[in-house]
């Protein structure tokens, strides 16, 4: 992981700059590399933390190689990955699939009674990013009949909830375009 994290942040130059703005490798939370856009080129995603002062949640930052082996930033979605870095159990990470995909897991594994791990696959699909599936669980440290599990194909619109068949309208999401309240309702979670 260090190394992955090592080689985003030299990556990451002024020339790569969005908005006149470098990433700081500070901010780097997590990072994987993989061919999200199957051309037999390393791809990277970074979760970025938000500035100090903001009270936004983490930046995903994909970028895809070009035919002269830069990466260059395909997608930008601010605001989207819950999670403090700073804080045990709450740091959010993401990791590449075999298959090209990626997952963004978040999570809360130490603060209060209610735990719960939710993770979207990413998939690149028609030139963009797209959220193909969302898993969520849950417990509750005082009840523990009190547990949801959940696994939900967003494209297809079939999955299951406690072990139970659901179903809802399958759709093509785009990754900036997703909510959490989206996988949540077709969950049952809300």
């Amino acid at each position: 992981m260090r190394t992955v994290l090592l080689a985003a942040s030299l990556l990451l130059s002024p020339t790569l700059a969005l908005a006149a703005d470098s990433i700081d490798p500070a901010r780097i939370v997590s990072a994987a590399t993989g061919d999200w856009n199957e051309d037999d080129a390393s791809d990277l995603v970074l979760l970025v933390s938000p500035a100090e002062d903001s009270d936004e949640d983490n930046a995903i930052y994909i970028y895809l190689t070009n035919d002269v082996g830069r990466l260059v930033l395909k997608s930008l979605v601010p605001d989207k990955v819950w999670g403090q870095f700073g804080l045990y159990g709450q740091a959010p990470f993401v990791h590449a699939l075999p298959n090209g995909s990626m997952e963004i897991t978040s999570h809360n594994d130490a603060i209060g009674r209610h735990r719960w791990e939710q993770t979207l696959t990413i998939a690149y699909r028609r030139s963009d990013f797209v959220v193909a599936g969302y898993t969520y669980s849950s417990y509750d440290t005082l009840d523990l009949d009190n547990t949801m599990k959940c696994d939900f194909n967003v494209s297809t619109g079939k999955g299951t909830a406690n072990a139970k068949p659901i179903r809802a309208k399958g759709a093509t999401v785009l990754l900036k375009d997703w909510s959490d309240e989206i996988g949540q309702k077709a969950c049952g979670a809300e």
